[in-house]
């Protein structure tokens, strides 16, 4: 490695990336390209750092695969900045088996992380836990040990686990102490904040308040019967009811709680799930097919019976109903959730981080660019969708995560 390389890489080590362009600015060679690339990410130039990347490890070759693996794990870094998820993942684990077999064992790690990073972006929690659960980052770098702890607690808040959340924050604080990185330590302090913020929306006796995280925890700990419109489901304790995939019985339910301790008028009812104003006897009757089927569905935790004006929902043994509903409400709130982080998301990875159709994705991006609460720059393949965060209101809740099965 000659003199200007080690002079740009020390550099760039200390964050000194304009004294690192000084070094290699003008080089061509695949050791300056690699350099060039990871110093223009640094400076937030994405696209031509993923350029300058592709390049370094075209050049470096079969001949050189530790050299061209650090660069596929560098492009893997860029590509997870774009919001990037149409290559597949088999390249960047093929680098973390040839940096590991070859000695690397920190960007071996480095790999993995962002491995695990990529699934909690596309609401992956069960994979990204096991991949944290295969490294063995405690006695590796700081950097590395704040970044596992900081993914952690991540997946603890998703999953509402907030005693684990703190902790393992706790463990990333001091890691980045230790490592004296500036942007990780206002990243780890970033979602620390998380917990102090309003998450959600609590709607009970025709009263709505915000609640944080802890707020949620009590009342899922509570026995409380909630029906929870963040993650579309029934939860009552440690038993929960996954409705996600069925929207109209959904609706229904929500309907039905937000009506509790009366009972919901039959024609309110078809107003609100079947979004019409001038229901028939064809109404009626699907009404009472989907009341069954919901009845059926929630047999376990709750009854529904029915009244002279309409339905009423009966907990079998909560004592309180309540619903628990996002910062927003519809298919956008999800959408405005990832839009939040200020990154820019292509239309694709909207669709493959909530699971929801593209067309469907770029229905609800009208609808939020309409209103305000979105925004797109460029123009066909090239077009990205941005959002201003949610005032007042922290999105982790909003972010894809699996609800646990009952």
């Amino acid at each position: 490695m000659d003199s200007l390389i080690s002079a740009a890489g020390r550099a760039l080590s200390s964050g000194d990336v304009l004294g690192a362009l000084n070094h290699v600015g003008w080089r061509d060679d695949p050791p300056a390209l690699a350099l060039r690339g990871i110093a223009m990410a640094q400076l937030g130039d994405y696209p031509r750092a993923r350029d300058l990347l592709r390049r370094a490890a075209r050049g470096f070759g079969m001949r050189e695969p530790v050299s061209r693996a650090r660069c596929v794990v560098a492009e893997a870094e860029v590509a997870l900045a774009l919001r990037d998820f149409g290559n597949a993942p088999r390249a960047l684990d093929d680098a973390a088996r040839t940096l590991a077999a070859r000695g690397d064992h920190a960007n071996a790690t480095h790999a993995s992380l962002i491995a695990v990073r990529r699934h909690l972006l596309l609401g992956r929690l069960d994979a990204a836990a096991t991949s944290l659960a295969t490294l063995g980052v405690d006695v590796g770098a700081p950097a590395h040990q704040a970044l596992a702890a900081l993914a952690r607690a991540e997946i603890a808040l998703r999953s509402l686990r907030l005693r684990d959340a703190r902790q393992a924050l706790a463990r990333a604080g001091a890691a980045a102490a230790q490592a004296g990185i500036p942007a990780l330590a206002a990243e780890i302090a970033g979602v620390s904040n998380i917990l102090h913020r309003p998450a959600a929306r609590l709607l009970q006796g025709g009263h709505e308040q915000p609640v944080t995280l802890d707020d949620v925890d009590a009342l899922l700990a509570s026995g409380t019967l909630v029906v929870d419109a963040v993650r579309h489901g029934l939860r009552e304790a440690d038993a929960t009811l996954p409705l996600a995939r069925r929207p109209v019985l959904f609706a229904l339910l929500r309907a039905l709680a937000l009506g509790w301790p009366g009972d919901v008028d039959r024609n309110a009812l078809i107003a609100r799930v079947f979004r019409t104003r001038d229901p028939d006897e064809t109404h009626r009757v699907r009404l009472r097919v989907e009341i069954g089927r919901l009845r059926r569905l929630i047999a376990p935790l709750a009854d529904i019976t029915a009244s002279d004006r309409g339905f009423l929902l009966v907990p079998h043994r909560a004592g309180a109903v309540a619903v628990l509903a996002p910062p927003l409400d519809g298919e956008q709130a999800s959408l405005q959730g990832l839009l939040a982080d200020g990154m820019a998301w292509s239309t694709s990875a909207l669709a493959l981080a909530t699971g929801m159709g593209q067309r469907s994705v770029q229905r609800a991006l009208v609808a939020l660019e309409s209103a305000g609460h979105a925004r797109s720059v460029g123009r066909a393949r090239a077009q990205r969708w941005l959002a201003p965060p949610l005032s007042g209101f922290t999105t982790i809740l909003l972010l894809p995560a699996v609800l646990p099965a009952a």
